[in-house]
């Protein structure tokens, strides 16, 4: 289970958690997450968001967002994914997370195995979200605001089934991609959307 160890080690000075959702998806935006916590008052259960069920992650959410010290969102559209590509999409992301925050940070600990090019001192955990408390809180949220955005945008275009798969390759996803062809939302530089336009 994750820990308060990375945050101590970078302190004094607030220390920021980053994670992000939505790198593998077809659709849809990346979202990123910073979350800076208390660490007198963190949440009972932060874990990595892929190992909560949707209802623990939701109650999560309401706590992080109550209990933080501060939070913020970011997100890169599906243009700037298909411009400038999903990588740096995902740092911008976590940059607009973090430049969201209400107070500024010391250090930022950030999911994965490298930094965003940023003012900030930071640190790159490799599976930061199940380390890493303050990366952890960030990952919940990251995802609960994806998924959010996917089951509204599933409403527009219901044949894709992004209620359910959000926006990720689904057997269902595919075969709506390849019957009714891309939308406005999908990554049209990933493959499985690129080869459909060379049909």
């Amino acid at each position: 289970m994750p820990d308060f160890t990375h945050e101590l080690i970078h302190r004094p000075g607030l220390v920021a958690g980053v994670d992000e959702a939505g790198r593998g998806p077809l659709a849809g935006p990346v979202v990123a997450a910073a979350v800076i916590l208390r660490a007198d008052d963190c949440p009972d259960g932060l874990n990595d968001s892929k190992q909560l069920s949707a209802k623990k992650r939701a109650g999560l959410e309401v706590e992080i967002k109550a209990r933080a010290l501060c939070w913020g969102v970011g997100i890169a559209t599906v243009a700037e994914i298909d411009e400038i590509n999903i990588l740096w999409a995902t740092m911008l992301a976590m940059t607009r997370a973090v430049e969201a925050l209400s107070h500024d940070c010391a250090h930022v600990l950030v999911d994965g195995n490298r930094c965003p090019q940023w003012r900030w001192a930071s640190t790159a955990i490799v599976e930061g979200d199940a380390k890493c408390l303050s990366i952890a809180a960030a990952s919940i949220l990251a995802k609960e605001e994806r998924d959010r955005m996917m089951i509204a945008a599933a409403a527009d275009h219901p044949h894709y089934g992004w209620d359910t798969n959000k926006g990720y390759g689904s057997a269902k996803h595919l075969a709506a991609l390849r019957e009714h062809g891309p939308t406005p939302l999908h990554r049209r530089s990933f493959a499985p959307v690129a080869q459909l336009n060379l049909l």
